[in-house]
């Protein structure tokens, strides 16, 4: 990886507050990795590989389209693949940790995903997955399909898991350690409004993503007032995400699950 392209990811990450989160929320999970083959699913563009791979471990990454592929492997290197048809280009008990971050919900049939997760890991090996939280009530979701950010646009077969569902998908395959979610009204309400000043659909044949938006270098260069400006405002954009806690008892707009193969 050269300098610029680590630099315009770290960048980027360190002015997100959602990805902050989801790295933190996925490394609580994952806990150690020194002396394990790990896997991490979807991470976009790469930002997200490339700092679990900082902790340990031997990891390999994947995702399901050549866009993600390519900006992951631009960041880490080697062992990149990209996932086509319903079988991962894995071996057998290969893993004995796989993180799947924000792809289950781009998956047609999740069914026959979690069964090939469940190939790929060790007896005994964990897996946790991160994805939309599909809450019964949510604030956040009909401003989203207003301003065009729509399940569709974003790629999204379904609009998530609620804890139920999740575990139901999982059967008796998995047994599920732990569960929590973060990103609550505040901070959904700031990705939101990111989402619609930075990559807003342009009226109403705007192209639908496979597997998200991923946004890379080359995005920053085209952008490059707008993300100096987002970089004077972080700090009272990070001061709002903070007011999250004044949410007592209600969940969050993500889900994220640790469980065990069976």
């Amino acid at each position: 990886m050269t300098a610029p392209e680590k630099a315009w990811a770290l960048r980027l990450f360190d002015r997100s507050i959602l990805k902050q989160a989801k790295y933190h929320a996925i490394v609580g999970m994952l806990g150690d990795t020194h002396g394990k083959d790990c896997l991490d699913l979807g991470s976009d563009n790469g930002v997200i590989s490339y700092l679990l791979r900082g902790g340990g471990g031997h990891w390999t990454s994947a995702d399901l389209t050549e866009e993600s592929v390519a900006s992951i492997r631009s960041l880490v290197g080697s062992d990149v693949y990209r996932i086509e048809g319903e079988r991962m280009p894995f071996a057998d008990a290969a893993f004995d940790r796989v993180v799947v971050v924000d792809l289950l919900e781009h998956v047609a049939d999740d069914q026959r995903c979690v069964t090939e997760l469940h190939r790929i890991l060790r007896p005994g090996g964990e897996l946790v997955i991160n994805t939309p939280h599909a809450k019964r009530w949510s604030l956040m979701r009909p401003v989203r399909d207003f301003l065009g950010l729509t399940d569709e646009w974003h790629g999204h077969v379904r609009p998530g898991y609620t804890s139920a569902t999740l575990a139901a998908l999982m059967g008796e395959r998995f047994h599920l350690d732990r569960l929590s979610t973060y990103s609550k009204v505040f901070s959904e309400a700031l990705d939101v409004a990111l989402n619609y000043a930075f990559q807003r659909p342009r009226g109403p044949n705007a192209e639908n993503h496979s597997k998200g938006t991923v946004v890379t270098a080359a995005d920053l260069e085209k952008r490059a007032r707008q993300f100096r400006l987002l970089g004077r405002v972080y700090p009272l954009l990070k001061l709002w995400a903070t007011l999250d806690i004044l949410c007592v008892g209600a969940q969050g707009y993500y889900l994220i699950v640790r469980a065990r193969k069976l």
